[in-house]
């Protein structure tokens, strides 16, 4: 806020947002601080590019006028937001019952000793839309460490993957060379007794042979027969 002898003015240095093809406007607010009337009338080294509305008035003893300045739409960015642009605001104490209508310029006059106050307001453009913020850990810019860190955890648990399907092969591989010697011994203990059934069966014909040797009995043919359906069953 500044302060004059006449009018208190605020905010004392004039921002727009910049946004191509698009108005901005912000306003002023001018405060009488007088028990007299006081006329202003504001002007600016560019009145092609803004408007002040209104440009001129009155502000009775305590009163506050508020004064809207805008920017016209702007065609191209100014480099690097850079402004050179400046309002400069005049005021005067004016007799009493003076209205908006009725205020000229030669009011604003310093001819005859008049006191015209007079201040310049700076300009300022920002930018509408501000760049946020790169988080710190984000995907493009994450760093160095980051990725290693991130490698190394990605390599431990392929690790782990290839160490778990491993063992299972293993076990699985373990579980078939015990089936298969399992097999195996029961292969070999059939063959035995077959061979085992074989010699008792030679020995019987022998017998038999020498008991009668005139020939076999049905009894004997028949036990024979199913002496070696059973060796074949356990060859099988």
């Amino acid at each position: 806020m500044s302060t004059g002898d006449l009018l208190s003015i605020q905010p004392i240095e004039l921002k727009f947002q910049v946004e191509l093809k698009k108005q901005s406007s912000c306003a002023m607010q001018l405060t009488n601080k007088t028990d007299k009337y006081v006329a202003f009338k504001v002007k600016t080294t560019n009145p092609k590019k803004y408007s002040v509305r209104p440009n001129a008035g009155v502000v009775v003893p305590g009163d506050t006028c508020n004064v809207i300045v805008t920017m016209q739409a702007q065609k191209e960015a100014p480099p690097d937001l850079q402004c050179k642009d400046k309002f400069l605001l005049q005021s005067v104490v004016v007799p009493d019952g003076v209205t908006t209508k009725d205020v000229t310029t030669e009011m604003f006059n310093k001819e005859g000793g008049k006191i015209v106050e007079e201040f310049k307001l700076r300009v300022t453009y920002i930018p509408a839309n501000p760049p946020s913020p790169v988080p710190e850990e984000s995907d493009e810019g994450s760093s160095p460490k980051a990725s290693v860190l991130e490698n190394g955890h990605r390599n431990r648990s392929l690790f782990d993957a290839v160490s778990r399907s491993l063992e299972e092969t293993k076990e699985k591989s373990s579980e078939a060379w015990s089936m298969i010697s399992k097999l195996t011994e029961e292969k070999s203990s059939a063959m035995k007794q077959n061979q085992k059934l074989r010699q008792e069966v030679e020995l019987m014909r022998k017998q038999i042979s020498k008991s009668r040797a005139g020939g076999f009995s049905l009894l004997v043919v028949v036990l024979v027969g199913l002496i070696g359906i059973l060796a074949g069953y356990f060859v099988n």
